[in-house]
Protein backbone atom coordinates (compact mmCIF):
# COMPACT_ATOMS: atom_id res chain seq x y z
CA UNK A 1 0.00 0.00 0.00
CA UNK A 2 1.59 3.23 -1.10
CA UNK A 3 -1.08 5.67 0.03
CA UNK A 4 -0.77 8.21 2.83
CA UNK A 5 -3.04 6.38 5.25
CA UNK A 6 -4.13 2.91 6.21
CA UNK A 7 -7.32 3.42 4.24
CA UNK A 8 -7.39 5.31 0.98
CA UNK A 9 -7.54 9.06 1.60
CA UNK A 10 -10.54 10.82 0.13
CA UNK A 11 -9.74 12.71 -3.02
CA UNK A 12 -9.77 16.49 -2.81
CA UNK A 13 -9.27 19.26 -5.31
CA UNK A 14 -5.66 19.68 -6.34
CA UNK A 15 -4.38 22.83 -4.67
CA UNK A 16 -0.94 23.41 -6.09
CA UNK A 17 -0.06 26.57 -4.18
CA UNK A 18 3.57 26.42 -3.13
CA UNK A 19 4.54 23.93 -5.82
CA UNK A 20 6.60 24.74 -8.87
CA UNK A 21 4.81 22.81 -11.58
CA UNK A 22 6.91 20.74 -13.91
CA UNK A 23 5.98 17.83 -16.12
CA UNK A 24 7.48 14.49 -15.11
CA UNK A 25 7.20 10.96 -16.42
CA UNK A 26 4.06 9.45 -14.83
CA UNK A 27 3.94 5.83 -13.66
CA UNK A 28 1.19 3.51 -14.75
CA UNK A 29 -2.06 4.46 -13.05
CA UNK A 30 -3.51 1.72 -10.89
CA UNK A 31 -6.11 1.31 -8.21
CA UNK A 32 -3.73 2.50 -5.47
CA UNK A 33 -3.44 5.99 -7.00
CA UNK A 34 -6.65 7.99 -6.97
CA UNK A 35 -7.62 10.53 -9.63
CA UNK A 36 -6.48 13.52 -7.60
CA UNK A 37 -3.16 12.04 -6.56
CA UNK A 38 -2.41 10.83 -10.06
CA UNK A 39 -2.97 14.33 -11.44
CA UNK A 40 -0.78 15.71 -8.66
CA UNK A 41 1.99 13.29 -9.58
CA UNK A 42 2.00 14.48 -13.17
CA UNK A 43 2.64 18.07 -12.09
CA UNK A 44 4.38 17.70 -8.73
CA UNK A 45 7.92 18.94 -8.52
CA UNK A 46 9.87 20.90 -5.95
CA UNK A 47 8.32 22.43 -2.85
CA UNK A 48 8.78 26.19 -2.53
CA UNK A 49 10.63 27.39 0.53
CA UNK A 50 12.64 24.21 1.05
CA UNK A 51 16.35 25.08 0.88
CA UNK A 52 17.77 21.56 0.58
CA UNK A 53 18.24 19.71 -2.69
CA UNK A 54 15.15 18.27 -4.36
CA UNK A 55 14.92 15.59 -7.05
CA UNK A 56 11.88 14.87 -9.16
CA UNK A 57 11.73 11.76 -11.31
CA UNK A 58 12.92 13.94 -14.22
CA UNK A 59 15.89 15.42 -12.35
CA UNK A 60 19.36 14.19 -13.34
CA UNK A 61 20.67 12.09 -10.48
CA UNK A 62 17.23 10.90 -9.36
CA UNK A 63 18.06 7.22 -9.95
CA UNK A 64 21.19 7.45 -7.81
CA UNK A 65 19.32 9.32 -5.08
CA UNK A 66 16.48 6.81 -4.82
CA UNK A 67 18.87 3.83 -4.51
CA UNK A 68 18.76 1.91 -1.24
CA UNK A 69 20.13 -1.43 -0.08
CA UNK A 70 16.87 -3.16 -1.02
CA UNK A 71 16.59 -1.62 -4.49
CA UNK A 72 18.27 -4.61 -6.12
CA UNK A 73 15.69 -6.99 -4.69
CA UNK A 74 12.54 -4.99 -3.98
CA UNK A 75 12.77 -1.92 -6.18
CA UNK A 76 9.93 -3.21 -8.37
CA UNK A 77 7.66 -5.32 -6.15
CA UNK A 78 7.77 -2.76 -3.32
CA UNK A 79 7.77 0.17 -5.77
CA UNK A 80 10.67 2.18 -4.38
CA UNK A 81 10.07 5.14 -6.70
CA UNK A 82 9.08 8.29 -4.80
CA UNK A 83 7.70 11.22 -6.78
CA UNK A 84 10.05 13.62 -5.02
CA UNK A 85 13.25 13.09 -3.04
CA UNK A 86 14.33 15.86 -0.67
CA UNK A 87 17.64 16.17 1.16
CA UNK A 88 16.62 18.75 3.78
CA UNK A 89 19.14 21.25 5.03
CA UNK A 90 17.74 21.52 8.55
CA UNK A 91 14.73 20.92 10.79
CA UNK A 92 12.87 23.84 9.26
CA UNK A 93 13.08 22.18 5.85
CA UNK A 94 11.68 18.98 7.34
CA UNK A 95 8.82 20.89 8.96
CA UNK A 96 7.93 22.55 5.64
CA UNK A 97 7.89 19.20 3.84
CA UNK A 98 5.67 17.62 6.49
CA UNK A 99 3.19 20.49 6.46
CA UNK A 100 3.03 20.33 2.69
CA UNK A 101 2.48 16.55 2.79
CA UNK A 102 -0.22 16.98 5.45
CA UNK A 103 -2.07 19.59 3.40
CA UNK A 104 -1.78 17.66 0.13
CA UNK A 105 -2.63 14.27 1.69
CA UNK A 106 0.70 12.74 0.75
CA UNK A 107 2.93 10.41 2.74
CA UNK A 108 6.61 10.82 3.62
CA UNK A 109 9.24 8.09 3.99
CA UNK A 110 12.42 8.87 5.93
CA UNK A 111 15.83 7.31 5.37
CA UNK A 112 19.19 7.95 6.94
CA UNK A 113 21.25 5.07 5.54
CA UNK A 114 18.56 3.16 3.66
CA UNK A 115 19.53 -0.35 4.76
CA UNK A 116 16.15 -1.80 5.75
CA UNK A 117 16.00 -5.26 4.15
CA UNK A 118 12.55 -4.85 2.58
CA UNK A 119 12.90 -1.24 1.48
CA UNK A 120 10.53 0.12 4.13
CA UNK A 121 12.54 3.35 4.31
CA UNK A 122 11.42 4.14 0.76
CA UNK A 123 8.06 4.85 -0.86
CA UNK A 124 6.29 5.09 -4.20
CA UNK A 125 4.86 7.99 -6.17
CA UNK A 126 3.08 10.24 -5.49
CA UNK A 127 4.70 10.19 -2.07
CA UNK A 128 7.85 11.94 -0.89
CA UNK A 129 11.23 10.61 0.28
CA UNK A 130 13.17 12.52 2.95
CA UNK A 131 16.87 11.69 2.81
CA UNK A 132 18.71 12.64 6.02
CA UNK A 133 21.95 10.92 5.04
CA UNK A 134 24.02 14.10 5.34
CA UNK A 135 21.52 16.62 6.77
CA UNK A 136 22.85 16.86 10.31
CA UNK A 137 26.63 16.60 10.19
CA UNK A 138 27.73 19.90 11.69
CA UNK A 139 29.94 20.35 14.77
CA UNK A 140 26.85 20.70 16.99
CA UNK A 141 25.38 17.43 15.74
CA UNK A 142 27.49 15.24 18.03
CA UNK A 143 28.50 16.53 21.43
CA UNK A 144 29.82 14.72 24.52
CA UNK A 145 28.81 16.16 27.88
CA UNK A 146 28.78 15.26 31.57
CA UNK A 147 25.82 15.46 33.94
CA UNK A 148 25.31 14.02 37.42
CA UNK A 149 28.57 12.05 37.15
CA UNK A 150 27.37 10.36 33.95
CA UNK A 151 28.56 10.82 30.39
CA UNK A 152 26.15 11.54 27.54
CA UNK A 153 26.32 11.94 23.80
CA UNK A 154 23.87 14.03 21.82
CA UNK A 155 24.13 12.93 18.20
CA UNK A 156 22.22 13.31 14.98
CA UNK A 157 20.90 10.37 13.00
CA UNK A 158 22.94 11.37 9.93
CA UNK A 159 26.14 9.63 11.04
CA UNK A 160 27.08 6.16 9.87
CA UNK A 161 28.02 3.52 12.44
CA UNK A 162 31.64 3.78 11.33
CA UNK A 163 31.65 7.54 12.01
CA UNK A 164 29.69 7.04 15.23
CA UNK A 165 32.14 4.44 16.53
CA UNK A 166 35.17 6.56 15.66
CA UNK A 167 33.76 9.57 17.51
CA UNK A 168 33.01 7.50 20.60
CA UNK A 169 36.53 6.05 20.52
CA UNK A 170 38.05 9.51 20.32
CA UNK A 171 36.39 10.30 23.64
CA UNK A 172 37.16 6.95 25.31
CA UNK A 173 33.53 5.92 25.55
CA UNK A 174 31.47 3.24 23.81
CA UNK A 175 27.99 1.87 23.14
CA UNK A 176 26.67 -1.41 21.78
CA UNK A 177 25.79 -1.10 18.10
CA UNK A 178 25.73 -3.00 14.83
CA UNK A 179 28.62 -4.12 12.69
CA UNK A 180 27.84 -2.67 9.25
CA UNK A 181 29.83 0.53 8.91
CA UNK A 182 27.52 2.25 6.39
CA UNK A 183 24.28 1.72 8.35
CA UNK A 184 23.14 5.05 9.79
CA UNK A 185 21.80 5.78 13.24
CA UNK A 186 18.19 6.73 12.42
CA UNK A 187 16.78 3.35 11.49
CA UNK A 188 19.37 1.52 13.57
CA UNK A 189 18.26 2.92 16.92
CA UNK A 190 14.56 2.62 16.05
CA UNK A 191 14.96 -1.11 15.26
CA UNK A 192 17.18 -1.84 18.27
CA UNK A 193 20.79 -1.56 17.27
CA UNK A 194 21.72 -5.25 17.39
CA UNK A 195 25.44 -5.98 17.49
CA UNK A 196 28.41 -7.83 18.97
CA UNK A 197 27.84 -6.52 22.52
CA UNK A 198 24.28 -7.86 22.76
CA UNK A 199 24.76 -10.07 25.82
CA UNK A 200 27.20 -7.86 27.69
CA UNK A 201 25.47 -4.51 27.17
CA UNK A 202 22.18 -5.03 25.33
CA UNK A 203 20.93 -2.96 22.40
CA UNK A 204 21.91 0.54 21.32
CA UNK A 205 18.37 1.78 21.93
CA UNK A 206 18.58 0.74 25.58
CA UNK A 207 20.87 3.74 26.10
CA UNK A 208 18.65 6.36 24.45
CA UNK A 209 17.56 8.98 26.97
CA UNK A 210 15.81 11.54 24.76
CA UNK A 211 14.67 11.84 21.15
CA UNK A 212 14.40 14.99 19.06
CA UNK A 213 11.68 14.74 16.43
CA UNK A 214 9.64 16.73 13.95
CA UNK A 215 5.99 15.73 14.26
CA UNK A 216 3.09 15.52 11.79
CA UNK A 217 2.28 19.24 12.14
CA UNK A 218 5.91 20.28 11.65
CA UNK A 219 6.49 20.96 15.34
CA UNK A 220 10.05 20.45 16.61
CA UNK A 221 9.93 18.48 19.85
CA UNK A 222 12.09 16.61 22.34
CA UNK A 223 10.59 13.61 24.09
CA UNK A 224 11.70 11.17 26.78
CA UNK A 225 10.17 8.61 29.11
CA UNK A 226 8.96 11.35 31.45
CA UNK A 227 7.51 13.84 28.97
CA UNK A 228 5.84 11.38 26.57
CA UNK A 229 6.29 7.78 27.64
CA UNK A 230 4.00 6.28 25.00
CA UNK A 231 5.61 8.00 22.03
CA UNK A 232 9.10 7.29 23.38
CA UNK A 233 8.12 3.62 23.80
CA UNK A 234 6.70 3.39 20.28
CA UNK A 235 9.64 5.15 18.61
CA UNK A 236 12.12 2.66 20.03
CA UNK A 237 11.02 -0.63 18.54
CA UNK A 238 7.42 -0.02 17.52
CA UNK A 239 6.99 1.10 13.92
CA UNK A 240 10.21 2.67 12.63
CA UNK A 241 9.75 5.76 10.47
CA UNK A 242 6.00 5.86 11.04
CA UNK A 243 5.72 8.14 14.10
CA UNK A 244 7.60 11.27 13.12
CA UNK A 245 10.98 12.29 11.77
CA UNK A 246 13.76 11.47 14.22
CA UNK A 247 16.66 13.94 13.93
CA UNK A 248 18.77 13.57 17.11
CA UNK A 249 19.21 11.17 20.02
CA UNK A 250 20.85 11.67 23.39
CA UNK A 251 22.52 8.52 24.69
CA UNK A 252 24.00 7.71 28.06
CA UNK A 253 27.37 6.20 27.12
CA UNK A 254 29.73 3.71 28.79
CA UNK A 255 33.24 4.77 29.79
CA UNK A 256 36.36 2.74 28.98
CA UNK A 257 37.76 3.34 32.44
CA UNK A 258 34.90 1.36 33.99
CA UNK A 259 35.68 -1.84 32.03
CA UNK A 260 39.44 -2.20 32.12
CA UNK A 261 40.88 -5.53 31.00
CA UNK A 262 38.41 -6.25 28.20
CA UNK A 263 39.71 -8.56 25.49
CA UNK A 264 38.63 -10.33 22.35
CA UNK A 265 39.61 -12.66 19.57
CA UNK A 266 39.04 -12.88 15.81
CA UNK A 267 39.31 -16.31 14.23
CA UNK A 268 39.38 -17.20 10.53
CA UNK A 269 38.65 -20.76 9.39
CA UNK A 270 38.63 -21.83 5.78
CA UNK A 271 35.24 -23.42 5.26
CA UNK A 272 34.75 -27.10 6.00
CA UNK A 273 31.42 -28.69 6.80
CA UNK A 274 32.93 -30.55 9.74
CA UNK A 275 34.46 -27.36 11.15
CA UNK A 276 31.16 -25.52 10.90
CA UNK A 277 29.30 -28.35 12.60
CA UNK A 278 31.78 -28.36 15.49
CA UNK A 279 31.55 -24.60 15.99
CA UNK A 280 27.76 -24.47 15.79
CA UNK A 281 27.53 -27.35 18.24
CA UNK A 282 29.50 -25.24 20.72
CA UNK A 283 27.18 -22.30 20.01
CA UNK A 284 24.11 -24.48 20.61
CA UNK A 285 25.49 -25.68 23.95
CA UNK A 286 26.02 -22.07 25.02
CA UNK A 287 22.56 -21.04 23.89
CA UNK A 288 21.02 -23.85 25.91
CA UNK A 289 22.89 -22.76 29.05
CA UNK A 290 20.94 -20.12 31.01
CA UNK A 291 23.78 -19.57 33.47
CA UNK A 292 26.62 -18.37 31.21
CA UNK A 293 27.87 -15.04 32.64
CA UNK A 294 27.06 -11.92 30.65
CA UNK A 295 30.81 -11.25 30.23
CA UNK A 296 30.91 -13.35 27.04
CA UNK A 297 29.75 -12.44 23.51
CA UNK A 298 30.13 -14.62 20.43
CA UNK A 299 29.15 -14.23 16.76
CA UNK A 300 29.87 -16.76 14.00
CA UNK A 301 29.71 -15.71 10.33
CA UNK A 302 29.76 -17.96 7.27
CA UNK A 303 30.59 -16.52 3.86
CA UNK A 304 30.57 -17.97 0.38
CA UNK A 305 33.55 -17.50 -1.90
CA UNK A 306 34.10 -14.10 -3.50
CA UNK A 307 33.25 -12.12 -0.38
CA UNK A 308 36.01 -9.63 0.45
CA UNK A 309 37.44 -11.03 3.67
CA UNK A 310 39.59 -7.95 4.14
CA UNK A 311 36.39 -6.00 4.85
CA UNK A 312 35.74 -8.18 7.89
CA UNK A 313 39.34 -9.02 8.77
CA UNK A 314 41.47 -5.92 9.27
CA UNK A 315 44.71 -7.68 10.18
CA UNK A 316 47.67 -6.59 8.02
CA UNK A 317 49.36 -9.32 6.04
CA UNK A 318 46.32 -11.55 5.45
CA UNK A 319 46.69 -11.28 1.67
CA UNK A 320 50.34 -12.30 1.80
CA UNK A 321 49.63 -15.26 4.09
CA UNK A 322 46.76 -16.44 1.91
CA UNK A 323 48.89 -16.22 -1.24
CA UNK A 324 51.76 -18.07 0.42
CA UNK A 325 49.70 -20.93 1.84
CA UNK A 326 46.98 -21.15 -0.83
CA UNK A 327 48.43 -20.04 -4.19
CA UNK A 328 45.60 -21.91 -5.96
CA UNK A 329 43.26 -19.10 -4.93
CA UNK A 330 45.11 -16.57 -7.07
CA UNK A 331 44.63 -16.25 -10.79
CA UNK A 332 47.23 -15.35 -13.38
CA UNK A 333 46.58 -11.68 -12.66
CA UNK A 334 47.57 -12.20 -9.02
CA UNK A 335 44.16 -11.12 -7.72
CA UNK A 336 42.72 -13.33 -5.01
CA UNK A 337 39.52 -15.30 -5.40
CA UNK A 338 38.48 -15.16 -1.76
CA UNK A 339 37.63 -18.63 -0.44
CA UNK A 340 34.60 -19.79 1.51
CA UNK A 341 35.22 -18.99 5.15
CA UNK A 342 34.02 -18.99 8.74
CA UNK A 343 34.79 -15.94 10.86
CA UNK A 344 34.35 -15.75 14.62
CA UNK A 345 34.25 -12.64 16.79
CA UNK A 346 34.58 -13.48 20.50
CA UNK A 347 34.71 -11.02 23.38
CA UNK A 348 35.02 -10.92 27.17
CA UNK A 349 34.27 -7.89 29.37
CA UNK A 350 34.92 -7.61 33.13
CA UNK A 351 32.13 -6.16 35.29
CA UNK A 352 33.88 -6.43 38.62
CA UNK A 353 37.45 -6.69 39.90
CA UNK A 354 36.83 -10.35 40.67
CA UNK A 355 35.87 -11.34 37.11
CA UNK A 356 38.39 -13.61 35.36
CA UNK A 357 38.20 -14.68 31.77
CA UNK A 358 38.44 -18.34 30.78
CA UNK A 359 41.13 -18.99 28.16
CA UNK A 360 39.51 -22.35 27.37
CA UNK A 361 36.37 -20.54 26.27
CA UNK A 362 38.39 -18.69 23.63
CA UNK A 363 40.56 -21.66 22.68
CA UNK A 364 37.63 -23.84 21.61
CA UNK A 365 36.94 -21.49 18.69
CA UNK A 366 40.50 -21.25 17.40
CA UNK A 367 41.34 -24.95 17.13
CA UNK A 368 42.91 -25.68 13.70
CA UNK A 369 42.11 -22.19 12.42
CA UNK A 370 43.77 -20.56 9.40
CA UNK A 371 44.45 -17.26 11.11
CA UNK A 372 44.00 -15.78 14.55
CA UNK A 373 44.09 -12.28 15.96
CA UNK A 374 44.20 -12.20 19.73
CA UNK A 375 43.01 -8.89 21.06
CA UNK A 376 44.87 -8.57 24.33
CA UNK A 377 43.49 -6.28 27.07
CA UNK A 378 42.47 -3.01 25.49
CA UNK A 379 39.83 -0.30 25.92
CA UNK A 380 36.30 -1.24 24.95
CA UNK A 381 36.12 1.68 22.53
CA UNK A 382 39.09 0.17 20.70
CA UNK A 383 37.67 -3.33 20.83
CA UNK A 384 34.29 -2.32 19.37
CA UNK A 385 36.05 -0.96 16.30
CA UNK A 386 37.39 -4.45 15.61
CA UNK A 387 33.87 -5.81 15.14
CA UNK A 388 32.90 -3.46 12.30
CA UNK A 389 32.44 -4.71 8.73
CA UNK A 390 33.77 -2.11 6.31
CA UNK A 391 32.04 -3.43 3.21
CA UNK A 392 29.01 -1.61 1.85
CA UNK A 393 27.35 -4.82 0.72
CA UNK A 394 28.24 -8.48 1.19
CA UNK A 395 27.76 -9.38 -2.49
CA UNK A 396 26.85 -7.20 -5.46
CA UNK A 397 23.71 -9.19 -6.22
CA UNK A 398 20.02 -9.21 -5.28
CA UNK A 399 18.99 -11.39 -2.38
CA UNK A 400 16.41 -13.48 -0.59
CA UNK A 401 16.95 -12.86 3.13
CA UNK A 402 15.95 -14.43 6.40
CA UNK A 403 16.53 -13.42 10.01
CA UNK A 404 15.15 -15.78 12.64
CA UNK A 405 15.09 -15.53 16.43
CA UNK A 406 14.41 -18.28 18.95
CA UNK A 407 13.95 -18.67 22.69
CA UNK A 408 14.85 -22.36 22.53
CA UNK A 409 17.07 -23.89 25.20
CA UNK A 410 16.93 -27.33 23.57
CA UNK A 411 18.95 -26.72 20.42
CA UNK A 412 21.36 -29.56 21.22
CA UNK A 413 18.55 -32.00 21.94
CA UNK A 414 16.70 -30.96 18.77
CA UNK A 415 19.74 -31.42 16.54
CA UNK A 416 19.82 -27.84 15.34
CA UNK A 417 23.60 -27.69 14.72
CA UNK A 418 23.51 -30.74 12.45
CA UNK A 419 20.46 -29.47 10.59
CA UNK A 420 21.64 -25.91 9.96
CA UNK A 421 25.12 -27.12 8.96
CA UNK A 422 23.55 -29.32 6.28
CA UNK A 423 21.35 -26.44 5.11
CA UNK A 424 24.35 -24.10 4.82
CA UNK A 425 26.49 -26.70 3.08
CA UNK A 426 23.88 -27.30 0.39
CA UNK A 427 24.34 -23.66 -0.60
CA UNK A 428 28.05 -22.93 -0.06
CA UNK A 429 29.33 -26.42 -0.90
CA UNK A 430 28.67 -26.54 -4.65
CA UNK A 431 30.75 -24.46 -7.04
CA UNK A 432 29.16 -22.11 -9.56
CA UNK A 433 25.56 -22.55 -8.45
CA UNK A 434 24.83 -18.84 -8.84
CA UNK A 435 24.12 -18.46 -5.11
CA UNK A 436 26.13 -16.84 -2.34
CA UNK A 437 25.62 -16.96 1.41
CA UNK A 438 26.20 -14.41 4.12
CA UNK A 439 25.19 -15.91 7.46
CA UNK A 440 25.49 -14.63 11.01
CA UNK A 441 24.65 -16.65 14.10
CA UNK A 442 24.82 -14.87 17.43
CA UNK A 443 24.10 -15.88 21.01
CA UNK A 444 21.99 -13.36 22.97
CA UNK A 445 20.45 -15.42 25.77
CA UNK A 446 20.93 -16.43 29.37
CA UNK A 447 19.41 -15.04 32.53
CA UNK A 448 22.34 -12.66 33.03
CA UNK A 449 22.31 -11.28 29.48
CA UNK A 450 21.57 -7.55 29.24
CA UNK A 451 19.69 -8.27 26.05
CA UNK A 452 17.25 -10.13 28.30
CA UNK A 453 17.36 -8.12 31.51
CA UNK A 454 16.95 -4.77 29.73
CA UNK A 455 13.39 -5.74 28.74
CA UNK A 456 10.59 -3.51 30.04
CA UNK A 457 12.88 -0.49 30.16
CA UNK A 458 10.47 1.88 28.40
CA UNK A 459 11.24 0.66 24.87
CA UNK A 460 9.18 -1.68 22.68
CA UNK A 461 11.87 -3.88 21.11
CA UNK A 462 10.40 -7.34 20.68
CA UNK A 463 11.48 -10.85 21.63
CA UNK A 464 13.84 -9.88 24.47
CA UNK A 465 13.72 -13.46 25.78
CA UNK A 466 15.42 -14.76 22.63
CA UNK A 467 18.51 -16.91 23.04
CA UNK A 468 19.91 -16.96 19.49
CA UNK A 469 19.48 -14.90 16.33
CA UNK A 470 20.27 -16.49 12.98
CA UNK A 471 20.57 -14.51 9.74
CA UNK A 472 20.76 -16.50 6.49
CA UNK A 473 21.03 -14.18 3.49
CA UNK A 474 21.08 -15.83 0.07
CA UNK A 475 22.30 -13.67 -2.81
CA UNK A 476 21.67 -14.85 -6.36
CA UNK A 477 22.96 -14.27 -9.88
CA UNK A 478 20.49 -11.91 -11.52
CA UNK A 479 21.68 -12.99 -14.99
CA UNK A 480 20.59 -16.58 -14.34
CA UNK A 481 16.80 -16.84 -14.77
CA UNK A 482 16.63 -19.89 -12.48
CA UNK A 483 18.83 -18.55 -9.67
CA UNK A 484 16.08 -16.64 -7.86
CA UNK A 485 13.94 -19.78 -7.86
CA UNK A 486 16.81 -21.77 -6.32
CA UNK A 487 17.33 -19.06 -3.70
CA UNK A 488 13.64 -19.07 -2.78
CA UNK A 489 13.56 -22.87 -2.67
CA UNK A 490 16.55 -22.91 -0.32
CA UNK A 491 14.94 -20.37 2.01
CA UNK A 492 11.65 -22.24 1.88
CA UNK A 493 13.48 -25.32 3.13
CA UNK A 494 14.89 -23.26 6.00
CA UNK A 495 11.42 -21.95 6.87
CA UNK A 496 9.81 -25.37 6.81
CA UNK A 497 12.50 -27.23 8.70
CA UNK A 498 13.60 -24.56 11.13
CA UNK A 499 10.47 -22.73 12.25
CA UNK A 500 7.08 -23.92 13.47
CA UNK A 501 5.64 -26.49 15.87
CA UNK A 502 8.16 -29.11 14.71
CA UNK A 503 10.94 -26.66 13.80
CA UNK A 504 14.44 -27.52 14.99
CA UNK A 505 15.31 -23.85 15.60
CA UNK A 506 12.16 -22.17 16.89
CA UNK A 507 8.65 -23.37 17.66
CA UNK A 508 7.43 -19.81 17.08
CA UNK A 509 7.93 -17.56 14.06
CA UNK A 510 9.92 -14.60 15.44
CA UNK A 511 11.08 -11.86 13.10
CA UNK A 512 12.94 -8.58 13.59
CA UNK A 513 11.96 -5.27 12.02
CA UNK A 514 15.44 -4.55 10.64
CA UNK A 515 15.57 -8.00 9.01
CA UNK A 516 12.00 -8.26 7.74
CA UNK A 517 10.99 -10.73 5.06
CA UNK A 518 7.83 -12.24 3.60
CA UNK A 519 4.65 -10.20 3.49
CA UNK A 520 5.12 -6.43 3.13
CA UNK A 521 1.75 -5.85 4.83
CA UNK A 522 2.85 -5.58 8.45
CA UNK A 523 -0.69 -5.60 9.82
CA UNK A 524 -1.32 -9.05 8.32
CA UNK A 525 1.82 -10.52 9.95
CA UNK A 526 2.06 -8.46 13.15
CA UNK A 527 2.21 -11.62 15.29
CA UNK A 528 5.66 -12.43 13.88
CA UNK A 529 7.11 -9.07 14.96
CA UNK A 530 5.35 -8.38 18.28
CA UNK A 531 4.75 -10.64 21.29
CA UNK A 532 0.99 -10.26 21.70
CA UNK A 533 -2.12 -8.41 20.60
CA UNK A 534 -2.04 -6.15 23.66
CA UNK A 535 1.35 -4.78 22.67
CA UNK A 536 0.36 -4.41 19.03
CA UNK A 537 -2.79 -2.46 19.95
CA UNK A 538 -0.75 -0.23 22.25
CA UNK A 539 1.47 0.59 19.27
CA UNK A 540 -1.61 1.11 17.10
CA UNK A 541 -2.86 3.74 19.53
CA UNK A 542 0.53 5.44 19.53
CA UNK A 543 0.50 5.44 15.71
CA UNK A 544 -2.98 6.98 15.63
CA UNK A 545 -1.86 9.79 17.94
CA UNK A 546 1.45 10.41 16.16
CA UNK A 547 0.18 10.09 12.59
CA UNK A 548 -3.43 11.30 12.43
CA UNK A 549 -3.24 12.26 8.75
CA UNK A 550 -1.30 9.27 7.45
CA UNK A 551 1.72 11.45 6.70
CA UNK A 552 4.06 8.80 8.09
CA UNK A 553 2.41 5.84 6.33
CA UNK A 554 4.41 5.73 3.07
CA UNK A 555 3.99 1.98 2.53
CA UNK A 556 2.24 -1.00 4.05
CA UNK A 557 5.13 -2.07 6.31
CA UNK A 558 3.79 -0.06 9.23
CA UNK A 559 1.74 -0.73 12.33
CA UNK A 560 -1.85 0.00 11.32
CA UNK A 561 -3.26 3.03 13.08
CA UNK A 562 -6.07 2.17 15.50
CA UNK A 563 -9.25 3.96 14.49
Amino acid sequence: MSGPSDTQAAAKPATQAGVEKRSIRPPEEDERIGTYRYSLLKTMATIQGVTGKQYTQATPGYVDQKYQYATSSHGVDHDMNPALIIAPRDKDDIAKVLRFARDEKLAVATRTGGHQYSGASSTSAPNIQLDLNTTFQGPDDRVIFEKDDKTFLRTSVSWSLGEFNAFLGKHNVFLPHGQCTHVHLGGHVQTGGYGQLGRSFGLLGDYARSLEIVDYDGNIREINKNTNAELFYAFLGGSPGNLGVLTHVTFEVNRDEDYQGSRGMKVLHLYKESTLKRLLSILAEMSDNPDLPRNYDICISVLSSSCRLSDLWHKPGLDAKMKREHPELYGEDGIIFWPRSIIIYAQWVPFSKDDRYDTKWFDQFSENCFDLETLSPQPMSTLTKKWIFTNIREFEHPYVKRTYATKSTTLVQDGWADWVTRRIDTLVGPDDNGLWLSAQLQYFGGRFSKFTTNANNGTSYSWRDSTLVCTLDCFYDETDPDAVMRANDWQRGNDEGGVGPSGVFSKQDRRLLWGSYGSYDLDSVWMYYYEDREKYERLQRARAAADPYGTFTPNSFAVKRLT
